[in-house]
C-alpha cells in the first residue's frame, strides 16, 4: 500500500508520521520521500521465518550479532526499510528499542512475493541505498524459486533452487541448501461454490 503525498517528505515528518498514536501498530517505509505501508502475506512471512530461524541456529553456535524480523526497522541511507529478515553486529551497539534502528544491518533479506513490476522497481531502489550503506542484501524471488546476492563492491550472483546459499563475509561459516527453503508454492485454494458444482 502506498500513501500518496503530494510532495516528497522530509524523514524528520515520516518519522513524526509514524509516531502518530493511530500509526503505532503499523509498519511503514519511506522510500524516496514517499511512504510505504509494508504488505505481508502467510507464504512471504513463512519464507522469511525459515530463514530467520536458520540465521539465529548459525548465531547459537557464533554469538557475533543480533538478527530481526519482519517488524524490525532501520534506517539506510536517510530512508527506513523494514527488511524480512535481518542481521547486525554486535559492533554496532545494542538494539534500538522503539522506531528504526539508526544504524544499517550487515545483511537485509528482502522477500519480493508476490512479485510484480513495481515490486521488484522498489526493492532494486532499496539494494541501491543497501549496498551504498554497505549492506549485503538476499532478494528471495519465491516464483522464481532463486536468491539474488548484493554485496558491496561484487557482481551481483544468482542462485538456483540447486544451489546452496553461502554467508560469505557476513556470516562466516553459515551455508543454506536453497532446495531446502524452495519448496512448490501451494496452488491456490479452489472457490467452495465451484467445489461444491464440481463435485455435483
Amino acid at each position: 500500500m502506498t500513501l500518496a503525498v503530494s510532495t516528497p517528505m522530509a524523514e524528520e515528518a515520516f518519522d513524526r508520521f509514524v509516531e502518530l498514536p493511530e500509526n503505532r501498530d503499523r509498519l511503514f517505509e519511506f522510500i524516496g520521500g514517499e511512504i510505504l505501508e509494508v504488505p505481508s502475506n502467510p507464504t512471504s512471512s513463512n519464507l522469511g521465518s525459515t530463514i530467520l530461524g536458520e540465521i539465529y541456529v548459525y548465531l547459537k553456535q557464533n554469538d557475533i550479532g543480533y538478527v530481526t524480523g519482519e517488524a524490525g526497522g532501520y534506517r539506510v541511507s536517510g530512508e527506513r526499510y523494514a527488511p524480512d529478515v535481518a542481521f547486525i553486529r554486535y559492533e554496532k551497539g545494542p538494539l534500538a528499542t522503539s522506531g528504526y534502528h539508526p544504524l544499517p544491518p550487515d545483511l537485509a533479506v528482502e522477500v519480493d512475493f508476490p512479485s510484480t513490476d513495481a515490486s521488484l522497481k522498489r526493492l532494486m531502489a532499496k539494494v541501491v541505498n543497501y549496498l551504498a550503506a554497505g549492506t549485503t542484501v538476499w532478494l528471495f524471488l519465491p516464483e522464481d524459486r532463486q536468491v539474488m546476492v548484493f554485496s558491496p563492491g561484487k557482481p551481483v550472483q544468482i542462485l538456483s533452487v540447486e544451489d546452496v546459499l553461502d554467508g560469505g563475509d557476513v556470516l562466516p561459516g553459515f551455508s543454506l541448501p536453497l532446495k531446502q527453503i524452495f519448496k512448490p508454492l501451494p496452488e491456490p485454494a479452489a472457490d467452495k461454490e465451484d467445489e461444491d458444482k464440481h463435485q455435483a
